[in-house]
């Protein structure tokens, strides 16, 4: 008989530490066999290095390119509210992949801001929000966000990420026995990231009050009613209807929530509706959907959505990352753009796009709900508060929209612009989509800076963007998981500071690359 537990040490002292180097092997290959797999798919994702400031023009790590520009003070330009002038150099990469819809994100004045706000607060906060991590600049761009929206209040996140996150995942007291468990209940609160996952499943984001309960659809503008609906958000009682090609942050978030998910067909008004009638048995719902899809280009019907929340005593909530800052006359977004403004409840955005490119999201809306959010939303909770020196250049980009229309309504000249002396639209993404569907290409979304080049196979998108990297033209191809399976593309965007010359330029290398690969005739 072996003494004590001596018998233990003899089985696990000598083996030990060769057991954890046959984990590790074993983790390895399973790693590996994933890479491999992603490289054979044609899904692998590559991560080019620049080395220049953020752009329509850059420098890319290993690459020459055409004839470029850089942006120092000086001569004035129509679309910026300060002076620049611009200084050519050579190996100049255009960009046509970047979220930095307004050129805000190396403009002049929104660095200087930057550089004051890291001299004045310092690097970080070292802390969350409600230890030590609140300064006066986050609650002056708080207050900044929600009069630009204009909403009662907004909230900072991280990321827009965190934002939508922090909103879905967000528990209020349920009483006791009000919550279902079991595998069904497991089963209602997984959603899949594209439809095809779960053929016949059925989601969406809608609260509302039921017309049961005894109370109108009018009661959903009353301040006061609202306050004591949105304490009790998204519990098991409530219901969240999303459309199917939302962003990946707002399913996540949904699948974190308690309540019940309903998925309408991509801007199929007629299956929300439907989805509305059947969710009807629900104490609240809530409709979801991204103002303008950030894969497709193409914009939420927002009239129509907020005419059927009405109609079936719904809240709407709107992810804006696509929109804010160069949607609608002044920039507010898609609900100025359709004149539904005191209809969507809450919007969730981000500053990391057109408000400077940094980081940062947010939440906007009613008070009590952002009240809420500062005590249970754990993204919030439990995360650093955005540094000094983000708060700085969001905090001047806005303040660059509000106070003058100059750079949206550069941004609009560059959507909307027709000079029909030459017979054409003039150089922005109306002048892409023209001369590319012209070309052969097919062309999602409409009237918006996205537009995506619809492809198909993940090594075509990924080829022909290397190929154009080649050709000065910096595009990524985006495959599975960020887009469907079957739906690979180049997604390229307009900035407000691209010229027609830059357009005319990324055309001519799509159509040269598009024939090499045999995407075009």
């Amino acid at each position: 008989m072996w003494p004590g537990n001596a018998w233990r040490a003899a089985l696990f002292w000598v083996p030990r530490g060769r057991r954890a180097q046959s984990a590790l092997a074993q983790l390895r290959g399973i790693l590996e066999g994933e890479l491999e797999g992603i490289c054979g798919a044609g899904t692998w994702k590559s991560e080019r290095v620049i080395t220049s400031r953020q752009g329509p023009h850059i420098r890319v790590d290993g690459v020459s390119g055409g004839p470029g520009t850089v942006i120092f003070p000086g001569l004035p330009l129509p679309h910026l509210s300060c002076c620049i002038h611009l200084l050519s150099f050579t190996s100049g990469i255009l960009n046509f992949c970047a979220n930095n819809y307004l050129g805000l994100s190396s403009h002049p004045e929104v660095i200087q801001a930057g550089l004051q706000a890291l001299e004045e607060f310092g690097a970080g906060l070292s802390s969350v929000r409600f230890i030590c991590g609140t300064q006066s600049i986050h609650k002056n761009l708080e207050a900044k966000i929600a009069r630009f929206h204009q909403r009662e209040d907004a909230i900072l996140y991280p990321s827009c990420y965190d934002a939508n996150a922090g909103l879905f995942e967000s528990r209020a007291l349920v009483q006791p026995g009000t919550e279902t468990r079991g595998p069904q209940r497991e089963a209602q609160n997984t959603l899949p990231l594209y439809p095809e996952e779960r053929p016949g499943w059925q989601y969406s984001f809608l609260i509302c009050w039921s017309p049961g309960q005894g109370r109108s659809p009018g009661w959903l503008n009353d301040g006061s009613t609202l306050t004591a609906s949105l304490q009790a958000l998204l519990t098991p009682e409530d219901a969240v209807l999303s459309d199917e090609l939302n962003h990946a942050s707002i399913i996540d978030g949904i699948r974190l929530c308690k309540a019940h998910k309903y998925r309408y067909r991509h801007l199929d008004m007629a299956d929300l509706e439907a989805k509305l009638q059947e969710a009807q048995k629900h104490r609240l719902r809530l409709v979801a959907t991204d103002g303008a899809f950030s894969m497709d280009g193409d914009i939420a019907p927002l009239q129509e959505i907020c005419c059927l929340a009405s109609r079936y005593g719904a809240l709407v909530f709107m992810d804006e990352c696509h929109a804010t800052g160069f949607l609608g006359p002044t920039g507010r977004g898609t609900d100025e753009l359709l004149g539904v403004m005191d209809q969507v409840t809450i919007i969730n955005s981000t500053l990391g796009k057109a408000l400077g490119g940094a980081s940062g999201g947010y939440t906007t809306g009613p008070g009590p709900l952002v009240s809420l959010l500062r005590q249970r939303a754990r993204p919030y909770l439990f995360s650093n508060s955005l540094p000094p020196a983000v708060v700085g250049c969001a905090s001047k980009a806005l303040d660059l929209l509000m106070g003058s229309n100059t750079i949206v309504q550069s941004m609009a000249a560059k959507t909307q612009r027709c000079d029909s002396q030459q017979g054409r639209l003039g150089g922005g993404e109306t002048w892409f989509r023209s001369k590319m569907e012209a070309a052969g290409f097919t062309i999602s979304g409409a009237s918006h800076p996205i537009c995506p080049v619809m492809l198909g196979d993940a090594r075509l998108a990924s080829r022909m963007a290397d190929d154009m990297l080649k050709r000065g033209i910096f595009v990524i191809g985006f495959s599975y998981p960020v887009v469907p399976k079957g739906k690979a593309r180049i997604r390229v965007q307009i900035s407000a500071v691209h010229s027609e010359e830059d357009i005319d330029r990324c055309v001519e290398a799509f159509v040269e690359v598009g024939r090499l690969h045999g995407a075009l005739p």
